[in-house]
């Protein structure tokens, strides 16, 4: 199969920049959201980001500031923004990227089953959650598949395809490898286990970083000065956690240690700020301020 058409389901944190991934590759796409304010906010991402990369071939030399502004244009020009469910009658592929409730998610997919055509792929931008549970709201179990991409979107090339168990059919785990590269990404297949591969990989690293931080009570910020500075990461685990949002990257810690046991650690700091609302650059403040 594949893509001439594709949707955006999510205008938030990532939203956005995926609905731009999509656009920059040529590819016409849909971004829809509840509210027309998110749907602004996503398509303003788009626009940065896109102006952005330009931006970095004017300076090279590549280009001219009019030639950027054109393919800007023309690139954001491919986002159709909406609150509606009008525009998917024809689209091949849909990414799905609300916020990691697998509820909220399963009602997504039985709207999205009902209103796109028939050879049409459901594709799930989460980090943690079962896709044969999202299947399974749907009449197409088989052409539910996870496409996870990496924070920020629009930089990262890895995407994680993930095959539902015992229900995304090899057509589609295919057809969705070949349209994360059509996109210029790299797509990894993997099975439906807790934290896939990256996210595994990941927080059982951060989870040690945790550990230490409060048995020793070293600062955050200087936690995240020493990664940095040591090379092993190009930003620090706090700083990386308020980028991605507290909210997400606590769901993720706490399916682990459910799935996994101690090894994976739950920062009780994390769960403070969570609870107060502090989720990070998102809402102004977590680990860090961002207010300014």
């Amino acid at each position: 199969m594949f893509v001439t058409k594709a949707a955006v389901v999510g205008a938030g944190t990532m939203g956005g920049e995926i609905a731009q991934t999509i656009a920059a590759a040529g590819f016409p796409v849909v971004l829809k959201d509840v509210e027309q304010r998110f749907v602004d906010q996503g398509l303003d991402k788009a626009r940065e980001v896109t102006r952005g990369q330009l931006g970095r071939q004017v300076d090279r030399g590549r280009l001219s500031e009019e030639q950027a502004d054109e393919r800007a244009e023309a690139t954001v020009g491919l986002i159709d923004g909406t609150t509606e469910y009008d525009g998917f009658g024809d689209v091949d592929f849909v990414v799905e990227a609300v916020p990691e409730r697998i509820d909220l998610k399963r009602s997504v997919f039985g709207e999205l089953d009902a209103v796109i055509p028939g050879h049409a792929i459901l594709a799930s931008n989460t980090s943690s959650l079962s896709i044969a549970e999202m299947g399974h709201a749907t009449s197409r179990p088989d052409k539910v598949v996870g496409f996870h991409y990496f924070y920020p979107a629009s930089v990262m090339r890895l995407i994680e395809v993930i095959a539902g168990e015992g229900t995304t059919s090899e057509e589609t785990m295919s057809a969705t490898a070949n349209f994360a590269q059509s996109i210029r990404k790299q797509p990894i297949r993997c099975r439906e286990v807790p934290g896939f591969v990256v996210n595994r990989v990941l927080l059982s690293a951060i989870s040690e970083i945790w550990k230490v931080q409060e048995e020793e009570g070293v600062d955050p910020q200087e936690v995240d000065k020493i990664v940095s500075e040591s090379g092993a990461a190009p930003m620090g685990p706090f700083y990386l956690t308020d980028l991605l949002g507290l909210d997400t990257v606590l769901h993720v810690a706490e399916h682990l240690n459910e799935s996994y046991g101690e090894r994976f650690h739950v920062s009780p700091k994390m769960k403070d700020l969570v609870q107060a609302g502090d989720l990070g650059q998102k809402t102004g403040r977590g680990f860090y301020d961002h207010s300014g």
